[in-house]
């Protein structure tokens, strides 16, 4: 059974309760505040991870993209590196360069039409809503400004998804001030329709967001038949 509700600041019970027949934890631990007093790092370990317990099996999560196993060497890489800031691009040159060969992977595995000399660039995220919220405001900004070339107003963008997108799509539409516009779904077809979609379109869409892996059912859109009617689009609309 999984925890839908944690206790919250304003609860009724303000202390962490242990099982252990430890002297440690004779007394309730305070749960909003630090103790009085410390207790050894074995203890506070065992409490934590025993209270994690009541979390859900990510192994068993069908609906949060966790669910893909990794060889035990990656986890090792990870906790090598956890202590490393590694955004701090002078004090960890190499970390920096390992991301930016993963970038220039990722631009070739998708096509992205790189000359032979040329290189991608992109950075590393946390994952893939902090991506979408950084892809979101290229797109924002890219289209401001070719709206401002053409002298016309800018303020009112907008973006095209189905109504099957992840959660992360509308909390971008709404802490940037993004119009979203949702492609509603259709009995038996549960991804958003490219036709529907592109209908949608106007001259204030930013992008148009298709989903490789659907929160419903991990379907795929049709991404080729969306991109040549875009293209088909914009070659009649400008």
């Amino acid at each position: 059974m999984v925890l839908s509700h944690a206790a919250s600041a304003g609860s009724s019970d303000d202390s962490v309760h242990s099982t252990f027949a430890s002297r440690y934890v004779r007394a309730s631990l305070p749960r909003f505040r630090m103790p009085e007093n410390s207790i050894p790092k074995e203890a506070a370990y065992q409490i934590i991870n025993d209270e994690l317990m009541l979390d859900g099996n990510p192994r068993l999560n069908l609906a949060s993209f966790v669910t893909t196993w990794m060889e035990p060497e990656c986890n090792k890489l990870m906790m090598d590196s956890i202590n490393k800031n590694y955004v701090d691009m002078d004090e960890y040159p190499v970390t920096t360069e390992l991301q930016n060969r993963c970038v220039n992977m990722i631009a070739h595995l998708f096509n992205a039409p790189l000359g032979e000399t040329e290189t991608a660039v992109g950075v590393g995220t946390v994952g893939s809503s902090e991506a979408i919220m950084l892809a979101g405001l290229a797109f924002k900004r890219r289209w401001q400004n070719k709206m401002k070339a053409a002298g016309k107003p800018c303020d009112k963008p907008n973006i095209v998804t189905g109504a099957n997108v992840q959660v992360c799509w509308e909390k971008f539409a709404r802490y940037f001030e993004v119009e979203l516009k949702e492609v509603k779904l259709s009995e038996g077809y549960y991804v958003m329709d490219p036709e529907k979609a592109v209908e949608m379109v106007d001259e204030n869409t930013i992008c148009v967001a298709a989903i490789l892996g659907s929160t419903l059912n991990g379907e795929f859109e049709d991404v080729k038949m969306l991109n040549d009617l875009l293209v088909k689009k914009n070659e009649e609309t400008g």
